[in-house]
């Protein structure tokens, strides 16, 4: 996992519009607009408690300690701290939740071997 932060987004900075960005990102001010990871293996997006995002999150990593309102994919690791609160369906690899967080919505396990996995069922023969 992307280990720093190469971007910061300051408690009194509001966002208008889409991020794109590359490694990790921290967020202590308003985003309205979708955040997106284009290295989706190794990126990291920290949401402090004074941050919020409404739109959806797409990054690898993602630990949330604000509020989020739309939905949420990380495909490796989330991690939803005491203050974090989530409006909209929650796509996880791996979750930590602690004691206080809020989620509204569905909490949706990804596997990415899920396709390898399935299995074909084949009707018994009647007898």
């Amino acid at each position: 996992m992307h280990n720093h932060i190469d971007t910061l987004i300051g408690a009194n900075t509001n966002i208008t519009g889409d991020i794109h960005f590359i490694g990790g990102l921290r967020i202590d001010g308003h985003i309205n607009g979708n955040v997106i990871a284009e290295d989706e293996e190794q990126s990291i997006l920290v949401l402090s408690d004074a941050g919020h995002i409404e739109g959806k999150i797409q990054v690898a990593n993602v630990i949330i300690n604000g509020t989020v309102t739309g939905p949420i994919y990380a495909s490796k690791y989330l991690e939803l701290q005491g203050s974090a609160q989530i409006h909209g369906d929650v796509h996880y690899g791996s979750i930590e939740i602690k004691l206080g967080a809020s989620v509204d919505g569905k909490m949706i396990h990804q596997d990415k071997l899920q396709s390898e996995k399935m299995v074909t069922l084949i009707p018994a023969a009647p007898e």
